[in-house]
């Protein structure tokens, strides 16, 4: 567990469920949705394929200030698309990155056309962490004496 372990290991971590609304969906049921589930993004699925993701930073942004009726509203007019992604080959580090120069909190990583899962910038923040403290634990067993057999 480390920045350079593969996405994939921290969905197969955290677990691989995704919620996703289709984009015919209104946005406030988008929304209940997200409460739902207590999460701040979903994707966008026609057919089985991402076409977009929806986030409440989308909501704020593109109803809220601009006056319009979440309950009429389609998923489709506000959602960010296409979506920025990456495949389970990426890194967490190279993840963070994506992440960090796209000004995006959720990432969805796509298997070829399927989607494999997603992450939030707190889950790798929560990963890198984790990483950090595994590695001071080593090192203090290591300045101690505790060699590993």
């Amino acid at each position: 567990m480390d920045a350079s372990s593969p996405i994939s290991a921290l969905i197969q971590h955290k677990g691989s469920t995704v919620w996703s609304v289709p984009p015919d969906m209104s946005v406030l049921d988008a929304i209940r949705e997200m409460s739902d589930h207590n999460v701040g993004a979903l994707p966008v699925l026609e057919g089985g394929r991402l076409i977009g993701m929806i986030s409440e930073r989308d909501y704020t942004r593109k109803v809220i200030l601009r006056g319009k009726a979440s309950r009429n509203t389609p998923v489709r007019e506000i959602m960010s698309s296409p979506p920025i992604t990456v495949t389970p080959a990426h890194t967490v580090e190279q993840c963070m990155r994506v992440m960090t120069e796209s000004r995006t909190r959720h990432l969805p990583i796509l298997d070829g056309e399927r989607l494999a899962g997603i992450v939030s910038i707190g889950d790798l923040v929560n990963w890198t962490l984790a990483a950090q403290a595994e590695q001071i634990r080593q090192l203090k067993d290591y300045i101690a004496g505790g060699y590993p057999s």
